[in-house]
């Protein structure tokens, strides 16, 4: 009778049925020398739970603190961030006194052309634009004609 509980429990046991105390029930008639022949195959399949709970785990797990990286990145980044904006100012430095010289003039006829010149270059862009807005109002022309509501 105990033999055919115990295949009976290995069937529920695989197909993942099983409750705890019936897993230690099959654990204890694996682990005792009287086990059936048919079913000593699953013998070392239990006796390796047995094994498994008896090791220990002797070996030490350095630790590692992540605060000395921390500290480590922020001020490698705070170098980094320093020389950007120092190479920055340094190639840039006579860019911004070019800049700020731009738009002033002593002398009223320099003056006078520079702001014609300006002008005109401002004119001929719009009337490029223009153009284009023409392409689009004989487009719709057009489209209005096929296309009858």
């Amino acid at each position: 009778m105990e033999l055919d509980k115990i295949e009976i429990l290995l069937e529920k046991y695989f197909e993942g049925e099983t409750s705890i105390a019936e897993e230690n029930e099959l654990k204890d008639y694996f682990s005792s020398p009287n086990v059936a022949p048919h079913l000593e195959q699953y013998q070392s399949l239990f006796g390796y739970f047995l094994e498994a709970r008896e090791q220990k785990f002797a070996h030490e797990v350095p630790l590692h603190s992540k605060k000395r990286k921390v500290a480590w990145l922020s001020i490698a980044a705070s170098v980094v961030v320093v020389l950007g904006i120092g190479t920055f100012t340094y190639f840039n430095h006579e860019n911004v006194k070019e800049n700020q010289e731009l738009g002033t003039y002593d002398d009223p006829e320099e003056a006078f052309a520079a702001t014609q010149k300006a002008l005109a270059m401002l004119s001929d862009n719009v009337n490029v634009g223009v153009e284009g807005v023409q392409y689009l109002q004989v487009y719709e022309v057009t489209k209005e004609k096929v296309f009858v509501e």
